[in-house]
């Protein structure tokens, strides 16, 4: 009985873990209307340094050397800080939730491609040929869209992120493979904390209106996505489904716009669907079992 459980959480846990981790493009557009972006992520963040401490504090962890702690606080600047600094900021330039979801959710086109340069992986022509459709999904999607003004700057906020957690993901794995992850996670959140800190105090007012909807926007994105979704994934790693994880991640943005679909109205045209859908097919491939 209890392996039918097992079996039947590990066959779960991907597609909730997707479903977790879309909320985070939805609860960011619920929070940035308490605050700027920098400094709504900098309120998370200091929740997430605190329970991440306590965490760390009862699993009493081996601390990495001084050079793993610089190795994890690039990965936390990339991983943790750019990457959310720019899917809020996207956001926050009126970039729909479901496309500030899509660009970053091409991370594992990016991904296959440079592994091969960094981490001496083949790149195989299956993979090629999803790079070219991820592509030219993405121009499906941009296809009438401003690239100027407050949009271009929300664009390119999304392009940010889209490098910063594929460069980070890569990082993480070629440098901070071997450290604990609860003390990792708490070094890589100081330091996205202290890039939020620094980024609200030079260009924001600062500004923080402490609604009902404000603060469980932030409780949930701390603790459901930044802990709990991020433990979710570290056990479907250590339970062998990180493969399933990855055939499900295309999912995010599609589940991620009919969220935003059901909770803001917002709409997509039939160009930029048929886009989306090249985008999903296209990490699918990427994605796929090398035989």
């Amino acid at each position: 009985m209890k392996r039918n459980i097992d079996n039947f959480a590990a066959r779960a846990a991907p597609a909730i873990f997707v479903v977790l981790w879309s909320t985070g493009f939805v609860g960011t557009k619920y929070a940035l209307n308490g605050a700027e972006p920098l400094t709504y992520l900098a309120i998370r963040m200091v929740l997430v340094v605190a329970l991440m401490a306590i965490i760390a504090a009862i699993g009493r962890p081996v601390w990495p050397d001084l050079k793993g702690v610089g190795h994890s606080v690039v990965a936390g600047l990339l991983v943790h800080g750019f990457y959310l600094a720019g899917t809020s900021i996207a956001i926050a330039h009126s970039i729909p939730a479901g496309l500030s979801a899509l660009i970053p959710g091409l991370q594992p086109i990016l991904i296959s491609t440079l592994a091969s340069r960094f981490l001496g992986e083949r790149v195989t022509p299956l993979q090629w040929g999803g790079l070219l459709l991820g592509l030219g999904g993405v121009l499906m999607i941009l296809h009438n869209r401003s690239m100027s003004g407050d949009a271009g700057w929300g664009w390119f906020a999304s392009g940010v992120s889209l490098v910063s957690i594929t460069l980070g993901t890569l990082y993480q794995k070629r440098f901070c493979s071997k450290i604990d992850w609860r003390a990792g996670n708490v070094i890589q959140y100081l330091a996205a904390l202290t890039l939020f800190a620094v980024g609200a105090w030079l260009f924001e007012t600062r500004e923080v209106h402490w609604t009902a909807e404000f603060v469980a926007a932030v409780v949930w994105l701390a603790v459901v996505l930044s802990i709990g979704s991020i433990g979710l994934l570290y056990w479907l790693i250590r339970r062998h489904a990180s493969t399933s994880v990855a055939s499900l991640f295309y999912l995010v943005p599609a589940v991620t716009a009919l969220m935003a679909y059901g909770l803001f109205g917002e709409r997509l045209d039939a160009v930029a669907i048929a886009g989306m859908v090249a985008c999903a097919a296209a990490v699918f491939l990427v994605n796929r079992p090398r035989r």
